[in-house]
């Protein structure tokens, strides 16, 4: 099998077996800790800019199926594991991971200790990165690896969002807005199957675009990147405060939490997996919930914001929820749609449907 390298902007080198695509790509390399679902954090938006590594030693096993795609193409930069299955055994599979990659052109690496790199990104924090499955110098790799743009400079979300109107559920009764950061498919699903149509807006759509359609709700879905590069969407957000009930999502939760004054940083390595512990402040009760995000909701901002904290990782205490304090308006920082990840917290579909019903 050719050779592959993967980069860090430290100067680090590591060699490893090259799949997929053959050619070079940057991102900032992250870790998701899941043991499961590469297919759709592949495919998840949220990863545009991006250099995934699965910290689950053995990818590929199961193949893959468009039927778990969560966008209609992978959006990672490239893919870093610890050893690739050539021949995947689940019925449900029809293609390889390998070939799943040169599908649509993404460099992987195999072969590396993803433990250890997953202990250095956890010390040091996520980094700059660059892999090649081509010929090239450690030189050359190392300064595609320091020279590119930090990703809290780079607007990813107007690459990926929709660029015109879509409607999902025409003949549904209620439906609500959902201002598109980097949807994933199972959030538009998760609507569907309560009776709620969507209807699926750019994320700098205005707001008297929006309110062009008859609407019982309205949504921000998460995304890639900084949410303070989003000013057009969070003050379309901010528009709509006291319009309709509102459900921000991972960066909705953020964006929303701007559009009431309050603030975001970027996180050391962030959270992304299926195995984060959630725990709700009012109820007391503890969820395992799937994760992707690199930038969170500063708590100490949410007070002069009207918001009352709901729920916090219990890893970290960072804010996965809040609620706010007179308007019918709630978000959290994780995947209640679980794609990938358990199903713990699918009820926060059905709290907002709640909402949109009596609207």
């Amino acid at each position: 099998m050719k050779k592959a390298k993967l980069a860090l902007e430290d100067g680090t080198i590591i060699e490893g077996k090259a799949f997929g695509h053959e050619t070079t790509a940057t991102g900032e390399i992250v870790f998701s800790t899941g043991m499961c679902g590469y297919v759709e954090s592949l495919t998840d938006p949220s990863f545009k800019g991006q250099i995934l590594m699965s910290t689950y030693p053995l990818c590929g096993n199961y193949g893959v199926s468009e039927d778990w795609y969560q966008s209609n193409k992978i959006q990672t930069e490239a893919y870093v594991v610890r050893e690739l299955c050539e021949k995947p055994s689940k019925y449900a599979a029809n293609k390889s991971l390998d070939k799943f990659l040169k599908e649509f052109k993404i460099p992987g690496i195999s072969g590396v200790d993803t433990r250890d790199l997953t202990i250095k990104i956890r010390e040091k924090g996520t980094m700059k990165a660059a892999i090649s499955t081509e010929d090239t110098d450690d030189s050359e790799i190392i300064s595609l690896a320091k020279n590119q743009l930090d990703i809290g400079d780079m607007d990813l979300v107007p690459q990926i969002s929709t660029k015109e109107v879509q409607i999902f559920g025409k003949d549904k009764n209620k439906k609500i807005a959902i201002v598109d950061c980097g949807i994933k498919k199972n959030i538009i699903n998760s609507f569907l199957s309560r009776d709620i149509g969507v209807i699926l807006f750019p994320y700098n759509a205005s707001s008297e675009k929006i309110l062009e359609h008859d609407l019982n709700g309205f949504m921000i879905s998460c995304g890639p990147g900084n949410p303070s590069r989003l000013s057009e969407t969070i003050e379309t957000t901010k528009r709509m405060h006291e319009k309709f009930p509102i459900l921000g999502i991972c960066m909705g939760q953020q964006i929303l939490a701007q559009s009431f004054g309050a603030s975001t940083y970027k996180m050391k390595f962030g959270h992304r997996g299926v195995n984060q512990p959630v725990k709700d402040l009012v109820s007391g009760k503890v969820f395992i919930s799937s994760q992707n995000h690199g930038f969170s909701v500063d708590a100490d901002s949410l007070i002069d914001a009207n918001f009352k904290l709901s729920q916090i990782n219990l890893n970290d205490k960072t804010p996965e929820g809040f609620i706010h304090n007179e308007l019918p308006i709630q978000s959290v920082q994780y995947h209640p749609e679980a794609g990938p990840g358990p199903n713990d917290t699918s009820f926060i579909f059905d709290n907002f449907v709640k909402q949109v019903l009596q609207y």
